[in-house]
């Protein structure tokens, strides 16, 4: 296994979550990034907020899976597993 495929799809995966997420925040709640996570986190939303920004994560792995990317598509299914678990924690 490379590990270098795999730190790049979990690098991908981050990146894509944190793209949906700042997405989300602009567009619909139309607010800013930074205080638009702290209002969520106030209102207990946090994880909703994650979950929409991980939209962008399915369409990143079904793409690494189409080219053939395997260990890059396990990264971002990792980043995945990573945000849930430090999504509870918060």
């Amino acid at each position: 296994m490379n590990k270098t495929d795999l730190l790049i799809g979990f690098i991908i995966g981050i990146l894509a979550s944190l793209l949906g997420m700042f997405l989300y925040l602009t567009l619909i709640v139309h607010t800013d990034f930074i205080s638009g996570i702290q209002s969520m986190k106030a209102e207990g939303h946090l994880g909703k907020l994650v979950t929409l920004g991980s939209i962008l994560d399915l369409i990143a792995f079904g793409i690494l899976l189409k080219m053939n990317k395997e260990i890059m598509a396990r990264g971002v299914v990792l980043a995945v597993i990573m945000l849930t678990i430090v999504t509870l924690f918060l």
